[in-house]
Parts: structure tokens; sequence; C-alpha cells
């Protein structure tokens, strides 16, 4: 008897997330207009997948910023340009 088995997905590469693409990610977000630079950080779980939220977490944590700092800390100060 021959079994037809469908092929077994490829393991998707976890995304690493480093302090800047957070940085990054929370910039775009702000400049969308989807999320306040005086909302609180832990907002970001909602856009990011909550696999790779715990990673996020954690990058957070070692850099010394807490879940209910603002994102505005979080990205620090904007720089404009005249028009």
């Amino acid at each position: 008897m021959i079994a037809n088995t469908l092929p077994s997905p490829l393991p998707k590469t976890p995304v690493i997330y480093s302090i800047d693409t957070i940085r990054d990610e929370a910039r775009q977000l702000v400049d969308k207009g989807v999320v306040s630079r005086q909302q609180p950080i832990y907002v970001l779980c909602q856009y990011i997948p909550a696999r790779e939220w715990v990673c996020v977490e954690c990058e957070l944590e070692k850099c010394e910023f807490l879940l209910r700092d603002r994102i505005s800390d979080l990205i620090g100060s904007e720089s404009w340009k005249n028009d």
C-alpha cells in the first residue's frame, strides 16, 4: 500500500527583534497614526505576532524598558526638517 502524504511545510525562520527593529516598528506605527507616542509600549503587542512578542518583551527588558513606559520613551525624539 502506498500512502500519499503532503510534504511538511518548511519551518519559518524566527524573526529576531533587536531594540533597533522594535524602535523602527514603533516609529512606523506612529508615523502611520496607528498608535500614539503617548500610549504605553504594551499596545505594540497588537501589531506583533503573539509567538514573537515574548522575544520583544525580553529585548525590551534587557534594554531596561517597561511595558508601561510610553512609546515616546522608546522611539526617542523626532527631528523636524524645515519646509
